[in-house]
């Protein structure tokens, strides 16, 4: 059922799409929907725009419709899989919007909370002091009563709940594009050297998901309302060789030999060998 949906590019609205997968056939979800941040027509910054979506709807509707996104992933997600959601803190009217609001009222647990600090310029003026981090949710589907999930296979073993990494600057034909470094981590941490498993991007944008899911040898599927973002993702997936030295140097710099519980089992087997001596 999912096959006909693998490694192919759909222009679509995400919560339409969604209804049409069929359930428990994804993976892994790395997603981010856009923020609903106010700004006039849609435009955040430098005169670039969503294409295609307006960033300023009455907040009540975009957290039902946040709920809704959520739930549909729910559905589809394998049991056992994961969602890492990335949004932020807002504030309208003085009043802080915490994505806290409308995650706790999905059918995910929430399995952490992770700091992107986007390690962006501080600003001069203003009421508050400089927003530069972001957040990812790490949302967990329970198998068989399991609440906690599995251990982390991957050898990220330096990796905190702090990410920094930069923010993507190689793309200015979107308003907030992910940087390959983050869903790479995210992949690798959770597939470790497995192949072949299903990620889905329901916003994927100019298709930064999808690149990393290709060079990291696994089935994508990307969604997003914008034809012209679906272009940008096209030929980016048809060149993906091309950003493979960023993966390979995401990977270098936070893969270890060895995890813990290999080293700690390692550790005991010499305890054993010499006590026999």
């Amino acid at each position: 059922m999912i096959n006909k949906f693998l490694n192919k590019l759909f222009v679509d609205d995400a919560l339409k799409f969604l209804k049409k997968l069929p359930s428990n056939s994804v993976d892994l979800v790395i997603t981010s929907p856009p923020y609903n941040k106010k700004n006039n027509k849609g435009w955040l910054v430098d005169e670039v725009r969503y294409d295609k979506y307006i960033d300023n709807i009455n907040e009540e509707e975009y957290q039902n419709w946040q709920i809704q996104i959520l739930n549909e992933l729910f559905r589809v997600v394998k049991e056992g899989g994961h969602l890492f959601y990335n949004h932020k803190i807002r504030w309208e009217n003085g009043i802080m919007i915490h994505p806290i609001y409308w995650l706790s009222k999905s059918k995910w647990l929430i399995r952490q909370e992770i700091i992107w600090n986007r390690k962006i310029a501080g600003n001069i003026r203003g009421w508050r002091f400089w927003q530069i981090e972001e957040r990812i949710y790490w949302l967990y589907k329970p198998k068989d009563n399991n609440f906690i999930g599995e251990e982390l296979k991957s050898r990220h073993a330096k990796l905190s709940s702090i990410w920094e990494i930069r923010p993507e600057s190689g793309f200015k034909e979107h308003p907030a594009p992910f940087p390959l470094e983050l869903p790479t981590r995210i992949i690798y941490s959770i597939f470790d050297e497995e192949k072949n498993r299903v990620v889905l991007d329901p916003f994927c944008g100019i298709g930064t998901t999808l690149v990393a899911s290709k060079l990291l040898g696994h089935n994508y599927i990307g969604v997003d309302i914008s034809s012209e973002y679906i272009k940008i993702a096209e030929n980016r997936l048809n060149n993906a060789n091309d950003e493979l030295p960023r993966v390979l140097e995401e990977l270098r710099l936070h893969k270890v030999e060895k995890t813990f519980k290999e080293r700690k089992e390692e550790k005991n087997k010499k305890q054993k060998q010499i006590s026999f001596l």
